[in-house]
């Protein structure tokens, strides 16, 4: 004998709800439906921008150029900094050998004067022809204070400045005298040298 059990109030709402929730999961089962997302307190979210076009099209012939940039938004080139003392003495220690010639100021042949232009020069660094113009030109050096790149002046033939080298460091010089005949490297400390020196210039 079967019995008829009555569903109260509270029967018949969850048997409503079940009802409901079997019906929309059956709806995103088979229609793949999406559920609208719950509204917000402040109202519904803007719709998305769409997506840029992958080929954009080309600008109009016949539309005005964009303006150029202002002047100030492009960055200042910077100032070349000055030349490496030791890369000028590594110029003049690359010409060792070259002969003398007087009044030579290229590899073919140089005098004193002309070798140090010539070495100076291809730094961007102007000299003066003469040797007593050299002497006159950067600024003084103290002979404890000597460096490489520095301009050092002989008096050889009369009182005054007659012969320029430039120093590579310690005691050395490199120069072009007419006695040995060809560019090579002496030292401050040789008798003939120490007795013989003047002063010296920085110019670089």
């Amino acid at each position: 004998m079967s019995r008829t059990v009555k569903a109260g109030p509270r029967g018949v709402r969850l048997a409503a709800t079940s009802a409901l929730v079997a019906s929309l999961c059956w709806a995103c089962a088979t229609t793949g439906a999406v559920p609208r997302p719950f509204p917000s307190p402040a109202g519904s979210a803007p719709p998305a921008a769409p997506p840029a076009p992958s080929n954009p099209a080309p600008p109009d012939p016949g539309a005005p150029a964009p303006a150029p940039a202002p002047a100030n938004s492009i960055p200042s080139a910077r100032r070349p900094s000055a030349p490496d003392a030791y890369a000028i003495t590594g110029t003049a220690l690359s010409l060792r050998g070259s002969p003398y010639r007087n009044g030579g100021a290229d590899p073919s042949g140089f005098d004193c004067s002309g070798f140090t232009q010539y070495v100076f020069a291809q730094h961007g660094i102007h000299l003066p022809r003469d040797v007593r113009e050299q002497f006159h030109s950067g600024k003084p050096v103290k002979s404890d204070d000597l460096a490489p790149g520095d301009l050092v002046f002989f008096a050889t033939t009369n009182a005054s400045a007659s012969h320029v080298a430039i120093v590579v460091g310690g005691d050395e010089f490199v120069h072009a005298p007419s006695a040995s005949g060809v560019v090579r490297v002496e030292h401050m400390s040789a008798t003939y040298w120490s007795q013989r020196y003047l002063g010296a210039r920085r110019v670089n």
